[in-house]
């Protein structure tokens, strides 16, 4: 869950406990009932105050984007693909269908599985959720969709490996893993979602799932594994699940999104923006070991390091003095790692947002998630703090921005496309705030545990994901193997943290004076 997300799942809580919450000017204002706040929750408000005043701006009423109302298309009538379904479809055109958008799942299970009560989920998923059924076949060149009906669909796919002696066996499931999770779709004709079952013993399996990210998110991932839990819990017992009713589909977002483009009221957030982007680098001058490739390859590997405790705690109290966010601590200081590294001092960096502030859409699943382009400045000759609290105004401003889609925002500053590089960015930030989709796997009656892929795609030159798991920050730095070598990335890692330490124990200082080897 990301920010804007974060904000809504915390509004809804208190009002859960019968709180209203308001902004005046500069000023939180809650109402609470008799009942008193937990304690925990009233540190999150005030830790994440700047957040919800901006989010709040940004709704003009904690209520409005809670009532306004997504209407529902007729029938048969045109559904039009979203802006970042545009975007995927017109790069698969480009380069040809390729894995690069999979978002593959392998989950092992021990124990009395019942295969047709997840055969029949999955299928109670797939026909709940029309784009988990779509396909883009093309008219006169365009993309148009279709929704193909849950009979077109050959569900749960089944491979026997009980014969196999244990070594054959294990490297023979792993070379299927790698296989269902690598084998590209084929976005004209779909389906863009399949499943298979490996059974290794009596009560040993591997589910393989996946599914063409122009139909789901991270987000949906979510979705799609609790509603897979609720739907077995019942099939298993021989009942059938009670989901609530989705309000809208997929396409209802999609036509309501561009819409309210045509409108003047997103102007504002188009405005800022064309201004905040005016005149940004078009490329990121970050060293590499490589010459850029005319083609990217998406060809990735990943280094993997966390932070002590202390230093983890460190960084958090910071956020907390400072009125930000843990993310805007790091994200400033990624920053100015990536201008010291390249010399660049003007340089923007994306980062993702769920773009599920609309309560209609919660709880659907699709391709909802859209990137924010946040630009730094960096002027040495500022101390951290100074930094920081630029870092955080950019960061609520974009915040405030973020219904304007990153593929429309492409198009108004008429940025070429390249195939050799991302536009407006090429490195990505990354704080997962929530818990992955392997902790929520659970079926009942079994044992169920997600298993690593040996395989990776970078979508950019270089992506840092951080999470804080155990009380430490873990720093996932994936990166295009086209430009890096690993040497120069866990280099780079560590020069961050050591940075991040020092920024720790005298944020004041000069930036040009901030050690980091």
């Amino acid at each position: 869950m990301k920010n804007s997300s974060q904000i809504i799942d915390l509004i809804s809580q208190l009002r859960e406990l019968g709180c209203r919450i308001s902004v005046d000017g500069e000023k939180l204002r809650l109402r609470t009932t008799k009942n008193t706040l937990p304690a925990e929750l009233t540190a999150t408000i005030k830790a994440r105050k700047a957040e919800i005043i901006s989010f709040l701006n940004a709704a003009k009423t904690s209520e409005t984007i809670f009532l306004e109302t997504i209407p529902t298309l007729p029938e048969h009538s045109p559904k039009p693909l979203s802006f970042a379904q545009q975007q995927l479809w017109t790069l698969a055109q480009w380069e040809g269908d390729l894995p690069t958008y999979n978002m593959p799942l392998a989950l092992q299970i021990e124990g009395d599985l019942h295969i047709e009560a997840l055969a029949q989920s999955l299928t109670a998923i797939v026909d709940r959720h029309s784009s988990l059924r779509m396909y883009f076949p093309k008219i006169a060149g365009q993309p148009q969709i279709g929704i193909h009906t849950i009979e077109d669909f050959t569900i749960l796919s089944q491979e026997d490996l009980r014969h196999l002696e244990p070594e054959n066996q294990s490297i023979t499931a792993q070379q299927l893993i790698d296989a269902h999770g690598q084998e590209p779709f084929n976005l004209e004709t779909g389906p863009l979602f399949k499943a298979k079952l490996l059974l290794l013993q009596a009560n040993k399996f591997i589910l393989l799932i996946n599914m063409h990210h122009i139909c789901s998110d991270g987000w949906s991932m979510g979705i799609f594994m609790r509603e897979l839990r609720e739907a077995y819990r019942a099939f298993s017992l021989g009942e059938k699940p009670v989901f609530s009713p989705l309000p809208i589909q997929y396409s209802d977002f999609a036509a309501w999104q561009r819409n309210r483009l045509k409108g003047e009221t997103l102007q504002p957030q188009i405005n800022y923006w064309k201004n905040q982007l005016k005149n940004a680098p078009l490329l990121s001058t970050l060293p590499t070991d490589y010459p850029r490739p005319v083609k990217q390859s998406y060809q990735g590997d990943y280094y993997d390091h966390s932070f002590s405790i202390e230093l983890t705690k460190k960084l958090n109290t910071l956020s907390q003095e400072q009125g930000a966010c843990l993310f805007m601590v790091l994200l400033a200081a990624f920053s100015f790692l990536l201008s010291r590294y390249s010399g660049q001092n003007d340089l923007c960096i994306g980062s993702p947002i769920a773009n599920r502030n609309h309560s209609q859409i919660e709880g659907l699943m699709g391709f909802f998630i859209n990137t924010l382009v946040l630009r730094s400045q960096i002027n040495p000759e500022e101390n951290f703090e100074q930094l920081l609290q630029r870092t955080r105004q950019t960061c609520l401003n974009a915040y405030a921005a973020q219904d304007v889609p990153f593929e429309y925002i492409v198009e108004l500053l008429q940025r070429s496309q390249s195939l050799s590089y991302n536009p407006l960015f090429q490195i990505m930030f990354v704080l997962q705030n929530i818990k992955g989709v392997e902790d929520g796997v659970c079926l009942s009656g079994v044992q169920v545990k997600s298993l690593e892929r040996n395989y990776c795609f970078a979508k950019f030159d270089l992506i840092l994901d951080m999470s804080e798991k155990n009380e430490q920050l873990q720093c996932g730095w994936v990166y295009a193997t086209d430009l890096f070598a690993a040497k120069t990335i866990q280099q780079m890692a560590c020069y961050f943290e050591i940075l991040l330490q020092n920024i720790v124990d005298n944020p004041q200082q000069p930036l040009k004076s901030l050690p980091w080897e």
